[in-house]
C-alpha cells in the first residue's frame, strides 16, 4: 500500500509494479505449512491518469500510476491477520488440552 500513489520519476517510465508471492506446501514436523517458492510481478496494467502539468507525465498528457489497488492490499492484509488468529487458537487450545490431560493424569 505504501506505493499505491508512486509514479515514475522520469517523463513516461513506469511506477512501481505490484509483487506477488508464489507459495509452495512444505511438511514440516507433524504439520504441513507452506513456503515462499519466488515473487512474481503482478501483470495487471498501470492505471493512466491525465495530468499533462506532471513531471512523470509522458508526451500525451497520461501519468502511469501503479497497479497496486488499496482495496486488495487491505483485504489481503485482513485475510492474513484472520489466519494468523486462527493459527494462534489452535495452538492455545491445543495447549489448554495438554494442560487438562496432565491434570487429569496427576490425579
Amino acid at each position: 500500500m505504501a506505493n499505491a500513489n508512486s509514479v515514475s520519476r522520469q517523463p513516461g517510465g513506469d511506477p512501481y509494479r505490484r509483487q506477488v508471492p508464489v507459495f509452495t506446501p512444505v511438511r514440516t514436523d507433524g504439520g504441513q505449512g507452506v513456503r515462499v517458492a519466488r515473487v512474481e510481478p503482478d501483470r495487471k496494467d498501470f492505471r493512466n491518469v491525465y495530468d499533462p502539468g506532471h513531471p512523470s507525465a509522458n508526451p500525451a498528457g497520461y501519468v502511469k500510476l501503479p497497479n497496486v489497488d488499496t482495496l486488495v492490499e487491505a483485504l489481503d492484509m485482513k485475510e492474513a491477520q484472520r489466519a494468523y488468529e486462527a493459527n494462534l487458537n489452535v495452538i492455545e487450545t491445543a495447549r489448554s488440552m495438554e494442560m487438562r490431560t496432565l491434570d487429569i493424569l496427576k490425579k
